[in-house]
Order: structure tokens, then C-alpha cells, then sequence
């Protein structure tokens, strides 16, 4: 190629030869680590595109991915590119029916499977056409799989590199109001993406390490930690799941590590179970290093939170423990390559900073909607041209995210603009910013604030382990103090009516998208009846 942008493919190629024995990947079991260099990598990678390349598909067929993350998910990542083909990612927390709709809209000819909620119904997803592989962690039936395929074939001999232009990935949005839609990107985005994302996260520095845990199926886990991984050549370790995350993170102390809002609330949590708030404020400088040690963050140059808003003071406990906890914002269709607070090392809480490149543009228009042009904006909605049309004005990808600039060039997300609603009384109600107000409390932990035809917004919430603890009466009279506080802080229209404590929400009760974000319309819908009646009641329910 002529060009000085790098592809997947070609720094793939380059760290196989200049550094094949340098650890790329480290996969644990139970808590054993087992390290992959880049020729093992590269050596599975080539077989496993040498089996692809034997089903003679046509160039460009789509090949699923439907997995928790391993070492083998991004193996499988490069063999189909290799091969080739376009990578569809699949969340692991996915439904059935999504599932299946994302098969038989991209026409997906195989699913490589491994650990996923839903593994005991894979044939409910499967279209006729499609061919199933068993990867790490698989608990279903299938056609073959990579230890079956690895034993079998040899590997690949050429370096095949794709036309930058030609699509390389779909990457299905999480359905948050109807069908996931198939965000195309090519060959080409990483190279004008990647790089930069390398420079801000401090990855070409020693020693650095990426630690993933977040589903790679995820636009964000892929991008800042896969990728930015394979452009850097820094070392990624996976999690086995759950059970083992703490001790894990805490084995590896990444360098770089990204999460979103409900691990950072969980991390919060666990430390208010062993001190109080008092015991917390008088902790030394050396007690402070020892909390961050304790949640696996001591050696962080770059702690990022993004995906949904991080309640204010969420972040500003992390950044009064000495854990400068960063916004960023970005999306599935711009490769998530928007803003961040990489500038200097003391950022705003509820600010996502400045572009992280000078050559992404990001403009607010004047419905205060927040746009941006880049390389890394998609081609657009796979077979959906009318969609297409809707997010793209003269070039510029409008997100539907409403945003302001303060006098410093920082922006400061302010809602979703479909979000917002209006009260009987005329007015205006952006949820997110009362939302953002109970992240102070340690007794909740998600909040949906909502009110459309109410004459005052209500919140929906549900409980944090410490507010488990507490019993039925002490709980409401904490919660009514909040409410009276909060209430004291925000104009008279915006006054909140109530808070409503209800059982979790999960991927699994269809109440969270698989990115973890609130499904709105179905969590207020979960909940209507139980909550007809409450304005005869006291400001407190418990569900």
C-alpha cells in the first residue's frame, strides 16, 4: 500500500515477524495465567483462516462471532479478515430473537460460539445456511471446533491484504428502541483511528498493559482495547469472568483500562462496605494507593468511564481517591473516536473534554444536537439507507446526543434529545440531569428518572448492596432525606414527586441493553401498574 495508514491486517503481519515472541495475549484459568506470543497467536490465526478459506465463500461473507471475551475472540477476529470475510460481532447477553434477526440480516453463513447467556438455544438463532465452531468456553452443539480445526489444518502461507476500502467489520447497534442496526465500517478506519487513541491512553510507554473484560462484541472494548492492543503491541489479559475479576485486575494492574458506569458505582461500593464516610475522608496518601491497589487501578496512566454518564459523585469520589477517572464519548458509528479528557490529568466530572484528535471535527448545531466528521465515521446502516439518511447532514454524523461547549472548548454532554420529556405543566424535563443527582446516595444504584404527562418527574431505582442492608424503615427514611436534598437543589418544575425502589434491572429481564444502558420505555413500562396509584402514597416505594 501506498499509504502511511496501517489496516488491522498489516501491523498483524508486522509484530508476527518483528516480535514473534513477545506475549500478545494471556488467557487465565483459574487464576493460572497462560501466555500466548505472537507466533502461537499468528500460527492460530493462519490455521483457522486456512479453514475459512476451505469453505469457498464468496469474498466479504459475513462470519459471526457470538462470545464471552478470550484469547480467542480476537484470533478469530484477524483469521476472518484474513480469510477474507466480515466479522459480526454478537454480545454475549444478546437475545434469541435479536440474535436471529442479526443472522438473517446479515446473512451470516457461521457463528464461531463460545461462552454466551443463551448458549443452551444457539439453534433457535441459527439460520438454515449457517455453520457452527466451538471456541473457549462453549457449552453448545456444534459443527466443529478451533482445537478440532487447529489439529487439522495447516497454516495459511500468504499475507493477504484486503483493499482498504472493503468492509471489515458489522458491528450491530444494541437495539435500545427497536431492531440493532449493522454499522459498516472498512478495512482502512482502524489506521486513521487507532493510532491516536495509542497516543492519548500513554500505550507506547514501558511496561504498558491492557486488561478486558467488557464484551469485545462491545464497539468500545474492541476498538480501545483489541485494536488499540494489536497497534501498540501491548500485552492483553482477559478475564475468566465474575468469580475471578477482582483477583485478576488485581494481578494485572493495567496501565489502560476502560469500564463503564455500573462496574465504577460496584468498585465504589465495595469500598464503602469497609469504611465509612468518615474513615474515607481522613485516609492517608498511602491508604488512598492502597484502595486503588485493591481495585486493580494503581498503575493507571489512563482510567476511562464512558458508554452511559457516570453519576458526578461517582467520579468525584474516584478523583478524591487519587484515581483520576476520565470521561470519553463516543460511538459505535465513529469507531468511538469522539472526545475524551486526555489533555492533562485532572478532569471536570460530567465534562468528556476535547476532541481526541485535531482531525475530528465535532460541531453543537443550533437544535443543540451534537455532530461530528472524521475518519472514523461509519459508510453507514448496513441495507438501511433510509436510516443512513436520517443520522448524516452534508457529511456530519448527528448523534441525537444534546451538548454544549463551556468557554474552555470542553464539552458537557446535557441529555438525550429523544429523552426528553414534558411534564403536564408545560415543562421540560432532561432526565439524565436528575439522574446524575443520585449518584451521591450509597444505598442506590441505577436510576431512571421519568414524568412524561405527570405534573412532577418520579424516579425509578434500585437498591446497591448497602441499601440491601438497611431494613424497610430505615431505608425509606435515608431515601426521603435524599429526595427532600435533592429536591432543595433543583427549580420547582423539576421537583421529583418520588422514588421508586424496584428489583434490579438486567440484560437478562430485558430492562438493559447488552451495553449495560437503560432500556426506558420497557423499565417504566415493567413498572406501571405497581405504580399507578402512588401519588396516594408516601414519596418512598418499595416494590
Amino acid at each position: 500500500m501506498t499509504t502511511t495508514v496501517k489496516t488491522p491486517l498489516e501491523m498483524f503481519y508486522r509484530w508476527e515477524q518483528e516480535t514473534p515472541g513477545k506475549v500478545f495475549l494471556r488467557q487465565p484459568k483459574s487464576l493460572e495465567w497462560r501466555e500466548y506470543s505472537w507466533r502461537e497467536v499468528a500460527d492460530q490465526v493462519r490455521r483457522l483462516a486456512s479453514f475459512l478459506r476451505s469453505k469457498n465463500y464468496p469474498q466479504g461473507t459475513r462470519i459471526a462471532i457470538w462470545s464471552a471475551n478470550s484469547k480467542d475472540w480476537p484470533i478469530v477476529d484477524f483469521a476472518i479478515m484474513m480469510a477474507g470475510h466480515v466479522s459480526v460481532p454478537i454480545y454475549p447477553g444478546q437475545d434469541v430473537g435479536s440474535a436471529r434477526y442479526v443472522f438473517e440480516h446479515s446473512e451470516a453463513r457461521m457463528v464461531f460460539a463460545g461462552a454466551f447467556d443463551m448458549h443452551d438455544r444457539l439453534a433457535e438463532a441459527l439460520t438454515d445456511v449457517m455453520e457452527t465452531v466451538a471456541i473457549l468456553g462453549c457449552r453448545c452443539n456444534t459443527d466443529t471446533s478451533m482445537e478440532e480445526i487447529l489439529e487439522q489444518f495447516l497454516p495459511m502461507k500468504e499475507s493477504p491484504q484486503p483493499p482498504p476500502k472493503n468492509l471489515m467489520t458489522l458491528v450491530y447497534t444494541s437495539g435500545t428502541t427497536g431492531n440493532p442496526k449493522g454499522v459498516m465500517h472498512i478495512h482502512e478506519t482502524p489506521g486513521h483511528v487507532v493510532p491516536s487513541l495509542v497516543a492519548s491512553f500513554r500505550l507506547n510507554e514501558p511496561e504498558s498493559r491492557l486488561f478486558s473484560f467488557l464484551p469485545m462484541a462491545h464497539a468500545a472494548e474492541r476498538i480501545l482495547v483489541e485494536l488499540t492492543g494489536l497497534y501498540s503491541n501491548t500485552p492483553i489479559s482477559f478475564s475468566e469472568g465474575q468469580e475471578t475479576f477482582a483477583d485478576e485486575i488485581r494481578s494485572v494492574q493495567p496501565t489502560f483500562f476502560f469500564a463503564v458506569p455500573r462496574l465504577w458505582i460496584k468498585f465504589k461500593e465495595s469500598i464503602d462496605g469497609k469504611f465509612s464516610v468518615a474513615q474515607q475522608a481522613s485516609m492517608t496518601l498511602e491508604q488512598k494507593r492502597e484502595v486503588a491497589y485493591a481495585l486493580g487501578l494503581a498503575s493507571g496512566r489512563i482510567i476511562v468511564t464512558g458508554s452511559a454518564p457516570t453519576p458526578r459523585d461517582v467520579q468525584d469520589w474516584f478523583l478524591g481517591m487519587g484515581i483520576a477517572l476520565r470521561d470519553a464519548y463516543g460511538m459505535t458509528e465513529n469507531f468511538v473516536h469522539g472526545m475524551g479528557w486526555f489533555k492533562n490529568d485532572q478532569p471536570i466530572s460530567g465534562c468528556v473534554g476535547q476532541p481526541m484528535d485535531p482531525a475530528t471535527q465535532v460541531r453543537v448545531s443550533d437544535l443543540g444536537e451534537i455532530q461530528f466528521k472524521s475518519k472514523g465515521v461509519m459508510q453507514g446502516y448496513y441495507l438501511n439507507p433510509e436510516k443512513t439518511a436520517e443520522v448524516f447532514d452534508d457529511g456530519w454524523y448527528c448523534t441525537g446526543d444534546a451538548g454544549r461547549f463551556d468557554d474552555d472548548g470542553n464539552l458537557w454532554i446535557t441529555g438525550r434529545l429523544s429523552e426528553v420529556f414534558k411534564t403536564t405543566k408545560g415543562k421540560f424535563i432532561v432526565p439524565t440531569r436528575l439522574e446524575n443527582l443520585f449518584g451521591r446516595s450509597r444505598y442506590l444504584a441505577q436510576f431512571c428518572v421519568y414524568g412524561h404527562g405527570r405534573d412532577q418527574p418520579a424516579v425509578l431505582a434500585t437498591l446497591s448492596e448497602k441499601g440491601h442492608e438497611l431494613e424497610p424503615g430505615q431505608l425509606r427514611e435515608e431515601l426521603l432525606a435524599l429526595l427532600e436534598q435533592i429536591n432543595a437543589e433543583v427549580p420547582p418544575y423539576e421537583r421529583l414527586s418520588h422514588i421508586i425502589v424496584t428489583p434490579e434491572w438486567t440484560i437478562e429481564n430485558g430492562l438493559l441493553t447488552p451495553t449495560m444502558k437503560l432500556k426506558r420505555n420497557q423499565i417504566v413500562e415493567a413498572f406501571r401498574e405497581q405504580t399507578a396509584a402512588m401519588d396516594q402514597t408516601e414519596p418512598v416505594l418499595l416494590l
